[in-house]
């Protein structure tokens, strides 16, 4: 397995950042694959898979480039550069096309773990990669970046509070469960592949959600700043149809009784504001009525006020799901335009 060394300042001074590239190159991951892992990266694929299959199909080089790129066990690390706090997608993107030519190429044959092709022996590789990345943001990521950015903004909330109940060592189990694990003694795995250990103590140390659910890698650069790149809770990025109790949806009314479903776990406004796109001072009126109910109850983790079913709320939804369900819309925002 591979592992990062990290002394307890290392982590302590560790932070969650957003990164639009990390984003795009999830979604690159994922019109690769072709296949989502929820409803709403089905819809998305169906949406955009076909022109980014036709793009490739156009440009046999940047096909080779991405395929070769991705890798089987190694990423091309000028593919994924390390995100940095504050950049925005241009300044990402324009750090790809900055690599040097034959950096590109020592890049991708370590992807290969063998000698390049010839079709891939050229020095416009930085910018094919820039391009294509460049491409997946502005047709496929950039229309639905507002709400992808506060589904994004609400795991860093979740995770940030879960730092305050658990500690370190159970948020760094759960980010990419049964991959990343705190093995104690100041060791980090980051993943099962057997590479050397990284001592990294005094770098940087940064974690960065994406939406998309089976994707994550790591990223760095060399003495100063490690990434790892998870993705972020379920709940938040499912944009499937959620089904709630015909009976819940009259007396509540339909809204209010989606919030009370989404309840089984304990989640802030700015979460529920995520995942249902409701406002968030609509959020908040269904949580105050709830609450007065005696439905809801809240409690404060850190800097974050956080939501849940009480026993009476945990009655109600459970007597209503033997009822026939009323599916409800799906968000706006991802997965459709």
């Amino acid at each position: 397995m591979g592992w990062w060394q990290l002394n307890a300042d290392t982590l302590a001074r560790s932070r969650f950042v957003i990164s639009p590239i990390a984003e795009t190159f999830a979604c690159l991951k994922l019109l690769h694959a072709g296949e989502g892992a929820h409803p709403g990266e089905q819809q998305w694929l169906r949406t955009h898979l076909p022109a980014y299959r036709a793009r490739l199909a156009a440009d046999p080089v940047t096909a080779r480039l991405v395929e070769t790129g991705l890798g089987r066990d190694w990423i091309a690390d000028f593919l994924t550069p390390t995100p940095r706090n504050g950049e925005g997608f241009a300044q990402e993107v324009a750090r790809v096309r900055s690599t040097p030519a034959d950096a590109a190429r020592a890049h991708l044959r370590m992807s290969l773990a063998g000698p390049l092709p010839a079709v891939l022996d050229r020095d416009d590789l930085p910018e094919r990669g820039a391009a294509l990345l460049e491409w997946v943001w502005e047709e496929a990521v950039r229309p639905y970046w507002a709400r992808r950015l506060r589904v994004l903004e609400a795991d860093v909330v979740a995770r940030t509070a879960q730092v305050s109940r658990g500690g370190w060592a159970s948020v760094l189990d759960s980010l990419r469960p049964g991959r990343t694990r705190w093995l104690g003694e100041n060791r980090l795995q980051i993943n099962l592949h057997e590479y050397p250990p990284r001592e990294i103590s005094g770098a940087e140390m940064l974690f960065v959600p994406v939406t998309p659910q089976r994707h994550g890698w790591v990223a760095w650069e060399e003495g100063e700043r490690y990434a790892v790149i998870y993705p972020c809770a379920g709940v938040l990025t499912d944009t499937g149809e959620r089904a709630v109790p015909t009976g819940l949806g009259a007396l509540l009314g339909a809204t209010r009784a989606e919030v009370l479903v989404l309840l089984d776990c304990p989640m802030s406004t700015t979460q529920l504001t995520a995942v249902t796109g409701q406002a968030l001072g609509s959020v908040g009126r269904h949580l105050r009525v709830l609450r007065e109910a005696g439905l809801v109850a809240r409690r404060r983790a850190g800097r974050s006020v956080l939501y849940a079913r009480t026993a009476a709320g945990e009655v109600l939804v459970e007597a209503g799901a033997g009822v026939r369900a009323t599916p409800l819309r799906p968000p706006g925002g991802t997965g459709r335009r």
